[in-house]
């Protein structure tokens, strides 16, 4: 199966535009106030309205309150919602929608029971741990810390570039891959030649031959 893919972080309807015609599978919405990637209820609906069919678009919420996630939720059309924060299983579940949860893969974390805890989760996506930085910080993880059998389908994120992403792929065969900063000419601007570089590598990777 090809690696899917996801670029996050997008802010402008013409870097959605730039990754659905290199071939990215989703997009992802921030709707973390805290980040430079930050977009509101309009600019979302704005990026949603450019995208052609069949682009999965992701909402990332950050340990937000329920009622601004409903709100969001009932503002933008969104196929899954991304948990990135500390969000306990209930919090991703009460809103009736296929989600994403994020785990931080800190020195010493128990993986395996973290997952176990989102059963139900659409995927988990492993993503490094930068203290007081929940997510696009461009660091890297361990790649030997994740462990085999996790219960869901695998989404890495973490410092992922054009110049890394085939051997991640080619060691841990994830189901998706999660890139933001690893494509940007500046935080929250996508660089088209980037993505394009950054998918012809994950095609590198998926290759028996690369």
């Amino acid at each position: 199966m090809p690696t899917r893919v996801k670029i996050c972080g997008i802010t402008r309807p013409q870097d959605g535009l730039a990754a659905a015609a290199a071939g990215a599978h989703a997009i992802g919405l921030v709707f973390h106030p805290a980040s430079s990637r930050y977009v509101t209820a309009a600019q979302a609906r704005d990026i949603v309205a450019a995208l052609p069919p069949l682009v999965s678009v992701v909402g990332l919420f950050v340990d937000a309150a329920e009622g601004v996630i409903r709100d969001l939720v009932a503002q933008v059309p969104l196929d899954l919602i991304q948990f990135h924060g500390t969000e306990a299983a209930p919090e991703c579940r009460r809103y009736g929608r296929r989600y994403l949860k994020a785990l931080h893969a800190r020195p010493g974390a128990d993986l395996i029971a973290a997952a176990a805890l989102y059963h139900d989760a659409a995927g988990l996506l492993l993503d490094a741990f930068v203290p007081g930085v929940p997510g696009g910080s461009g660091q890297t993880f361990d790649w030997a810390a994740v462990p085999a059998g996790l219960p869901r389908p695998l989404l890495l994120a973490g410092g992922l570039d054009a110049g890394n992403v085939a051997e991640a792929i080619r060691r841990l065969r994830p189901w998706a891959v999660d890139v933001s900063s690893g494509v940007e000419s500046a935080p929250g601007v996508k660089d088209a030649e980037k993505i394009g570089m950054f998918m012809q590598a994950v095609r590198d990777g998926d290759s028996p031959h690369g």
